[in-house]
């Protein structure tokens, strides 16, 4: 729980000065617990046992007074209080959510559908208890404070009398913490277990029915179930060990009063002084235990197991590669590296001796796959459904990690990259395009939000989105993704990536809502945008504007111009046979700029 109490602390004196405010109100607010034992046993002793009911009515309107000045302050308490524990909340949030994504984003790794809930649950469930943990402790501290002030003040024996069983019970109930914590740690756990199993149960319901597993499904969610039932109630049975603390702490000091009341009286204790004590343990000190027993026996632990979830799921960032500032390697290294020969130049990308299979027992994707494309090539891919070329675009992207071998991006190992490096390293575009809702800067921009107008300007007129752009509205239109074709998704994708500052673009097959034209517009800008190309091709026409081409014949991929494939590739020569295009490509490859 280190990192816990790190964690609170941290958060707690960054915000110090909502901290002071609500302090400075908490005095305001515990006026009523320091006065009101000493009011009424000035009301009762001076007032009505002496048969001045005026004067035993002005000393309670003091205390009716006092209760005001405790309401005002209360609702200023509150207020300071989302003060502390609002931004508190937000930096939490983005922890779970930059976790979530590195993971999902980095080399090899997967969604993480436990992240849902500790974004939509855990955060939620630390925010509440932090400040019910804030308010209760800062309640106790306070009024407990002006309670014992005010016993002292009436009465020094009496304070030692109630004091005595107040620290009992709130040594019986630090004793129980650690085995309550336990506790709240195993049905945090458990709850996040049966998450995942729902959740893996739910995702493969059709698989499930298909090979007749629902029973065995079943019962394992229904383990889950007990696992988590069975946490619940030993949380419930821990309520036990919270009660007997109370009732050391909070009714025992009755007891004593009550018991010790006719030997007080007798050594010269005025009745109205042990009625002021009956009011400071009854409605001051009582009520601030139970407050404090209840909020950390119960939200405390909450906070603290939930807490340590959050913070162990989503570490802290580590050190990124920035390619243009130096070289930082950051964990988890890479997958066992081949040696690649050096060269004079660092190609855009470099691969070598790749292997990749989806699964243990499955047949290899690629097989000591080797590729070199030089800086400020255009590459395209090719082969039939299913051969590996998204395999190899995911692989070169660093969305997954090779069995063995490497993959180099201007000599940077992509295994050893972190997500934020790697996204200056390249750009991939889908074929699925993500578009969010909002305005359509947001869309284009958030890969490169300093870049000036007029190179957004060219970047439309290049790729032929002018067009689009007015009919949305301009750049400051609201964007509805449902509203939008397939096709229009595609285009913004296209220019968000001609956009990007990574040197390297990879296209697969994110044109392949495009029509003929629309794409070789595409394809005809990024061939002259400065930086490397490769495109996972869907249609022949791209293929031969490429400069080089990649065809997956069988398990010998091969590599040549278009003439040269046609020559030598009989798959090659079959894809040119069945692919067919509206409009015949007018260029032949380009040449850079």
């Amino acid at each position: 729980m280190t990192g816990v109490r790190r964690t609170t602390w941290a958060a707690l004196r960054a915000r110090r000065r909502p901290l002071g405010r609500l302090a400075a109100w908490s005095v305001a607010e515990s006026l009523p617990a320091l006065l009101s034992g000493l009011l009424v046993a000035r009301a009762v002793d001076q007032g009505f046992l002496a048969g001045q009911f005026a004067t035993g009515l002005a000393w309670l309107a003091g205390l009716a007074a006092a209760v005001l000045v405790g309401a005002v302050a209360t609702g200023r308490v509150y207020r300071s209080l989302g003060a502390v524990v609002e931004p508190y909340r937000d930096e939490l949030a983005a922890r779970v959510v930059n976790g979530a994504l590195r993971e999902a984003t980095r080399a090899g790794g997967r969604p993480d559908s436990a992240a849902v809930a500790r974004l939509t649950q855990q955060v939620e469930v630390v925010r509440d208890t932090f400040g019910g943990l804030l308010l209760v402790v800062r309640g106790f501290l306070f009024t407990a404070g002006a309670a014992l002030l005010g016993l002292l003040a009436l009465s020094p024996p009496l304070a030692a009398a109630v004091a005595a069983p107040l620290l009992l019970g709130l040594a019986v109930f630090a004793a129980a913490l650690p085995a309550m914590v336990t506790t709240q740690r195993a049905q945090v756990a458990a709850g996040e277990e049966l998450g995942r199993s729902a959740a893996a149960a739910l995702t493969g319901h059709r698989d499930v029915i298909a090979c007749g597993g629902q029973d065995r499904i079943v019962a394992a969610v229904d383990r889950r179930v007990g696992v988590q039932a069975a946490a619940e109630r030993t949380l419930a049975r821990m309520a036990a060990l919270r009660s007997l603390s109370l009732g050391l702490g909070g009714w025992l000091p009755v007891v004593v009063l009550l018991l010790a009341a006719p030997w007080l009286v007798g050594r010269g204790l005025s009745t109205g002084a042990v009625l002021g004590a009956l009011v400071y343990v009854t409605t001051g000190l009582q009520p601030a235990l139970h407050a404090l027993v209840q909020g950390v026996g119960a939200g405390g632990l909450r906070y603290a197991v939930t807490l340590d979830r959050i913070l162990r799921s989503c570490p802290p960032t580590g050190p990124v590669v920035d390619p243009s500032r130096g070289l930082t390697i950051a964990p988890p290294g890479p997958p066992a590296e081949l040696p690649c020969p050096a060269v004079a130049v660092p190609p855009a990308v470099r691969v070598c001796g790749l292997t990749f299979r989806y699964g243990p027992h499955a047949k290899p994707v690629l097989a000591d796959f080797s590729l070199t494309v030089a800086d400020g090539e255009h590459l395209a891919v090719v082969g039939p459904s299913g051969a590996g070329k998204s395999t190899l675009a995911a692989l070169i992207a660093g969305l997954v990690s090779p069995d063995c071998g490497t993959v180099h991006l201007a000599d940077t190992p992509v295994a050893a990259v972190a997500p934020e490096a790697l996204a200056r390293l390249r750009v991939l575009v889908p074929q699925e395009a993500y578009v969010r809702t909002g305005t359509l800067a947001d869309n284009l921009l958030y890969l490169c939000p300093d870049v000036d107008e007029a190179t957004v300007a060219a970047a439309l007129d290049a790729l032929g989105a002018g067009p689009l752009v007015d009919r949305l509205g301009g750049l400051a239109a609201e964007v509805e993704p449902g509203t939008l074709s397939a096709g229009e998704r595609q285009l913004i994708a296209a220019v968000r990536a001609y956009l990007a500052p990574a040197p390297l673009v990879i296209l697969d097959e994110a044109t392949c809502h495009l029509d003929p034209t629309a794409e070789a517009t595409v394809e005809h800008a990024f061939a002259r945008r400065s930086g490397t190309l490769v495109v996972i091709a869907h249609r022949i026409s791209s293929a031969i504007r490429a400069r080089r081409v990649l065809v997956f014949d069988g398990d010998r991929p091969l590599v040549g111009s278009h003439e040269e494939l046609l020559r030598r590739s009989p798959t090659y020569r079959e894809l040119v046979g069945h692919w067919q295009d509206p409009a015949p490509p007018a260029h032949r490859p380009l040449s850079r700029t």
